[in-house]
């Protein structure tokens, strides 16, 4: 029997989409209008996120109920913003990895992406060693503590909100982890305040000693060549082309379930796991349709390109921006009472080992743009990718350093070598400590691969 227009049950996801939104446009107010905002480059939607957070906490101290339980939001809504972090996670993935490229790579731009790759899984396994050392010590002092909860840092801090909530999830379902996937979202939220924050203050130093000049607003004019190239399907046909974008992402994301599903069935004992990797069958499944499209084009099969890279990143962007909102939003405050002292060492031992050890890399690897590698990759290795590049436009708003393309090429290198450590990530709650040991080895390997020319060079001058 259908439900009556005016039930909450009809409205109630409306009412949530349209919260989560509500707040962004909050948060973009409050961004524009206050000095410390504007300042910090705290991202828009962390903003509207805690905007959020501060509503559900007076909520809860008025009336002693959850905000997103109620009636209005159809009595699941913390479940609801959880399953919209979830998705749009890999949807954002999808539409990203859906973008063409036609630039050609030299010798030495290969190897810088590639050391960004390894710099990337380094940065995780430095991280995940940090807070598994941490959580490790915290349960000899918190009974009943999770050990293995350190673990989370780098996917907090390295992987962001959604891969935070997706391993929060697994830990909290299938280990017993009470509060995992509110403990998981705030420190991928304390990420975002380290990256903005730690971020600023590096840039203001910086241009105290006279190491770089902070950027003047640029001149954000968009112009049709940014917007569509040749032999592209028409804006505006029968169908709306950002539609055909939008089609072609969720196509993908079906095809990735399909996949999830299959895999779950032959595997039931891994189905959380598998799921937990939604966003990356997501991407393989975007590349592949990507390829397929290509040599249709090439067979001539499709007269028109149907990808449009300028709408793909405003798709990729929008999700992005809902996953944040609706991830800080999710967090459980009253689930993670006792473990503000632990989350608190991890965000700060978080952000200064993520700060030192990027900041040596990018004076050691990049000598030439030191400054831009450093800051796209502290911004994205404690926040996303987007806060790395809010961090970068400081510096270099046109991006003629390789800076920005190093961190989209490198996502190939990083999934690669980054892999071992998911799955050791569903170790953790069994073998602490013999994941502790395995992520030291894989880091001792990771930065013998990563300074390979200057390890080298040694041996032979020795042998000479």
């Amino acid at each position: 029997m259908m439900s009556n227009f005016w039930d909450f049950n009809v409205w109630g996801d409306m009412i949530l989409i349209a919260l989560l939104l509500g707040s962004l446009l909050a948060g973009n107010i409050l961004k524009k209008n206050v000095a410390f905002l504007q300042a910090s480059l705290i991202p828009t939607s962390v903003i509207g996120g805690i905007i959020i957070l501060v509503f559900k906490w007076c909520y809860t101290a008025v009336t002693g109920n959850s905000m997103f339980d109620t009636a209005l939001f159809g009595g699941t809504g913390t479940d609801k913003l959880e399953i919209i972090t979830y998705h749009t996670l890999a949807l954002g993935f999808i539409a990203s990895a859906l973008k063409s490229s036609s630039s050609k790579l030299t010798k030495k731009r290969t190897v810088e992406i590639f050391n960004t790759g390894i710099t990337t899984v380094s940065t995780y396994l430095l991280q995940g060693i940090l807070g598994l050392i941490i959580t490790i010590v915290a349960a000899f002092f918190m009974t009943d503590f999770f050990k293995a909860a350190g673990i989370l840092l780098p996917f907090g801090y390295g992987q962001g909100t959604g891969q935070a909530l997706n391993y929060g999830g697994i830990y909290e379902s299938e280990y017993g982890f009470v509060g995992g996937r509110s403990f998981g979202l705030t420190i991928a939220a304390l990420g975002f305040l380290s990256a903005s924050i730690g971020g600023v203050i590096h840039l203001n130093i910086m241009k105290k000693l006279g190491k770089l000049s902070l950027n003047k607003p640029q001149d954000e004019t968009i112009h049709s060549d940014d917007i569509q190239t040749e032999n592209e399907i028409p804006m505006q046909e029968s169908v709306d082309k950002i539609t055909i974008q939008m089609a072609i992402a969720v196509v993908a994301y079906l095809c990735s379930f399909f996949i999830m599903y299959f895999i779950g069935e032959l595997l039931p004992g891994l189905k959380a796991v598998i799921y937990g990797f939604n966003f990356l069958i997501g991407v393989l499944m975007a590349t592949l349709i990507k390829f397929i499209l290509k040599k249709l084009r090439k067979a001539g099969v499709m007269k028109k390109e149907y990808t449009n890279n300028f709408l793909l990143t405003r798709i990729s962007n929008f999700f992005f921006d809902v996953m944040v909102v609706a991830g800080v939003a999710a967090i459980r405050l009253d689930t993670l009472e006792k473990y503000w002292t632990v989350m608190a060492i991890l965000g700060i031992v978080g952000a200064f080992s993520t700060y030192f050890y990027n900041k040596f890399i990018a004076d050691t690897l990049f000598k030439e743009y030191r400054q831009e590698q450093f800051l796209v990759m502290y911004g994205m290795l404690t926040g996303t990718a987007s806060t790395g590049i809010i961090l970068l436009r400081e510096i270099d708003g046109d991006f003629k350093t390789p800076a920005a393309d190093n961190i989209v090429y490198q996502n190939f290198p990083a999934m690669v070598f980054g892999l071992p450590m998911m799955f050791l990530a569903t170790i953790a709650p069994v073998k602490p400590e013999l994941t502790l040991i395995i992520l030291i080895a894989f880091f001792a390997v990771m930065n013998l691969i990563l300074f390979r020319q200057f390890i080298f060079k040694k041996r032979k001058i020795k042998k000479i």
